[in-house]
């Protein structure tokens, strides 16, 4: 049995998600990025506000945000199209490998401790943060591996960036300009990756969900505990 939110708590619930989900998604258009670095720890506070129980909190934050990302996803992919600026050679041969690496690390998350995944997730973070203070930039002096080699890569991106509820732009970028791809082509890659992480990761979320409970209602995949009715 799900519980029903009050028209008052509905009401508290859209004050909060709608600027919210507007400034992520305004954020994520400016800066190019699919936003979970930005609706991760936003969500971890709202949802401690709202009381969710602290052994499930994290799990919801990436979960959700890998949720949100499709669709910032989706408008990146539209206007990248329109442009012609996707090379779809190489997102055909990233993909499986992105796809299966997300799924599986989506899922495995799920029995993963809320602290470590906390700590992975700011661990990440502080790295992209030297990264940009430094201005740091890989040589562009690789040429495209080959398909057993970015089978490899396409798994460790989707991996990694399902663990924490990212969309992976700030590793697919990075890799591809590396390999003397151009910066918008690689852009332009990196958005199909992040819906292809979105999607799956946000699945393997779902799946190892199934039978968890102490989750709010309208959570997906988690079961909240039948409450014990007075005879």
């Amino acid at each position: 049995m799900r519980g029903a939110y009050c028209p008052s708590q509905h009401m508290t619930l859209l004050l909060i998600y709608l600027p919210l989900g507007a400034l992520i998604g305004l954020l994520a258009g400016l800066l190019g990025i699919g936003g979970g670095g930005l609706a991760v720890p936003a969500l971890l506070w709202s949802f401690s506000h709202q009381g969710v129980a602290p052994s499930v909190r994290v799990h919801l934050a990436i979960g959700t945000s890998l949720a949100t990302i499709v669709f910032t996803a989706l408008s990146a992919i539209v206007a990248q199209q329109r442009l012609r600026a996707i090379d779809w050679s190489v997102t055909l041969m990233l993909a499986p490998a992105t796809v299966m690496g997300s799924f599986a690390s989506g899922y495995l998350a799920g029995f993963v401790p809320p602290t470590v995944l906390q700590d992975a997730f700011s661990l990440f973070l502080a790295l992209i943060s030297l990264q940009l203070l430094s201005n740091w930039r890989p040589a562009a002096h690789w040429m495209l591996p080959a398909r057993p080699f970015l089978f490899v890569v396409g798994l460790a991106i989707g991996a990694v960036s399902a663990m924490i509820g990212i969309g992976g732009g700030s590793l697919t970028v990075p890799f591809l300009s590396a390999c003397n791809i151009d910066i918008r082509r690689a852009i332009a890659v990196s958005a199909t990756q992040t819906l292809c992480i979105a999607i799956f990761g946000a699945s393997g979320f779902v799946l190892a969900g199934l039978h968890q409970g102490a989750l709010p209602p309208w959570s997906i995949g988690y079961r909240k505990s039948r409450p014990v009715l007075p005879p």
